[in-house]
């Protein structure tokens, strides 16, 4: 049972790391949120493709872009939750920022972005656990510093979903 919820958390964890990689993707390309999906999930568009077996193809990009211990269907929950509602995001997140959203680096806006999203969407997961997802992706993938940054940044996010808010207030009153 715990090796299952370890794994589902990999997946989980690795479906985040994705959407991220997407997401930045989309920032810098402007391609459309299908069309990235598609780069990210080619077996699903490809399949039956007579160029899968060429040997010259680019076994390192793929192996990069392997998606197979991936919660696909969590990866375009995350993908396409972002970018259908972007500007509810950015509202959402805005208020707890000391500086314009668009001054903000790059990456670790798309992963404020994500946060809120999740924060908001995936009740399921508990609040510290998103928290502490989006801070990892920070540390690897944003500014040396900017995951204290997204840390207090989503856990005032956080606190503005009324969910969230009593979610938060029960874990305070179960603390020794």
């Amino acid at each position: 049972m715990a090796r299952n919820r370890q794994t589902l958390g990999k997946a989980r964890s690795r479906a985040r790391e994705r959407a991220l990689q997407a997401l930045y993707q989309w920032q810098h390309t402007g391609q459309s949120g299908a069309d990235i999906e598609r780069q990210f999930l080619p077996e699903a568009a490809d399949a039956g493709d007579s160029e899968a077996l060429d040997p010259d193809r680019d076994t390192e990009l793929e192996d990069a872009l392997d998606m197979s211990d991936t919660d696909i269907a969590l990866f375009r929950e995350l993908l396409h939750g972002v970018l259908d509602r972007m500007e509810d995001w950015d509202e959402r997140i805005a208020p707890h920022l000391d500086r314009a959203i668009r001054s903000l680096d790059p990456t670790e806006r798309l992963i404020l972005r994500l946060g809120a999203f999740e924060l908001s969407e995936r009740i399921d997961v508990p609040y510290r656990v998103v928290i502490n997802e989006y801070v990892e992706l920070a540390k690897r993938f944003g500014g040396q510093d900017g995951y204290k940054y997204i840390n207090g940044v989503l856990d005032k996010v956080a606190r503005g979903f009324p969910l969230r808010e009593a979610e938060i207030a029960a874990r305070g009153r179960s603390a020794p």
